[in-house]
């Protein structure tokens, strides 16, 4: 076993352990409010369904690498890389949807005129509909990911496109147009995602700038409190941005030359799927450490 495994499969190891807690815990936590009904925030049932997809990520690329790195070698089945993939990319586009609609919900809060905020405090079981939509809308999406997928015992024999460890990635369909439609639709709408978030993103930075002059100059506790409440919602949310566009775009180049390689190296296949989950490992822990209710909980404990 060389020793490139051994490191890779170590630092998998960390990144997969460090995920599985944080999503695990949060997934807990959010399910007792929703459960409980105590202090219950109209983002939590959208957050819940991030965090169980952040889970799926981990566990379906993580604990595999790590396997790998540590010597086990074709360990997968042809069924059990069909599914391995698919549930990959399924959660992987939950979890893009539901940072577009947290980034989306912010902005029509910040702007209180807005009819999409009127709708969400009217309505608020609408973002737990949303979620179970996304789950449908990515496992439709992603239909024809098990059929494109080899096991690695075959995969030396045929035509491949994408490479893994443990599995790769065949041609969508003899037909060209039928596949360069496949191609078009799963880049449309990541694109589509993408573009609304950075959008998002600059129009929350600009209205909380133009909240701070206007009240600069009022000295009420009330305004001063609801304006950092929200300063720090949105923050939150630009952070959550920021990672998965950064994350997404170094994993898209990585996975790019990966795809470029008939025989890729190991290192640009590991950094591929390493990136790729670094949002749903990372993802957690800022959720954690800007929830006050959480915070004011491990504060309770120290004291």
């Amino acid at each position: 076993m060389a020793k490139a495994d051994i490191e890779m499969g170590i630092a998998f190891l960390t990144q997969t352990a460090a995920g599985i807690l944080g999503n695990s815990y949060l997934l807990c936590f959010y399910s007792y409010t929703l459960l409980t009904g105590q202090k219950v925030r109209l983002t939590d049932p959208i957050l819940s369904h991030l965090v169980f997809a952040n889970n799926v990520v981990v566990f379906s690329t993580g604990i595999l690498q790590t396997m790998e790195g540590f010597g086990w070698k074709y360990f997968l089945d042809d069924a059990a890389c069909k599914v391995v993939l698919y549930l990959f990319r399924v959660a992987r586009g939950v979890c893009l949807n539901a940072t577009c609609l947290l980034s989306g919900f912010q902005v029509s809060k910040l702007c209180t005129r807005n009819a999409c905020w009127k709708i969400t405090t009217r309505f608020p079981n609408c973002f737990g509909i949303c979620g179970f939509l996304f789950w449908i809308l990515q496992l439709l999406v992603n239909v024809s990911v098990p059929l494109r997928v080899i096991g690695p015992r075959h995969r030396h024999n045929a035509t491949v496109l994408m490479h893994y460890r443990y599995c790769a990635l065949g041609p969508t369909t003899p037909k060209p147009f039928v596949g360069l439609a496949q191609i078009v639709l799963f880049l449309s709408i990541d694109i589509m995602c993408l573009v609304f978030m950075m959008w998002t993103s600059g129009s929350m930075v600009l209205v909380l700038h133009r909240h701070k002059q206007r009240v600069q100059h009022i000295h009420s506790y009330i305004a001063s409190r609801r304006t950092d409440h929200e300063a720090r919602a949105t923050r939150t949310i630009l952070t959550l941005v920021s990672m998965f566009v950064s994350f997404y775009c170094l994993s898209a180049m990585f996975t790019l030359c990966v795809g470029l390689h008939m025989k890729p190296d190991l290192w640009l296949m590991d950094t591929s799927v390493f990136l790729g989950a670094c949002f749903s490992v990372l993802s957690p822990f800022v959720l954690i450490s800007t929830d006050t209710r959480i915070t004011q909980v491990f504060h309770s404990y120290t004291e």
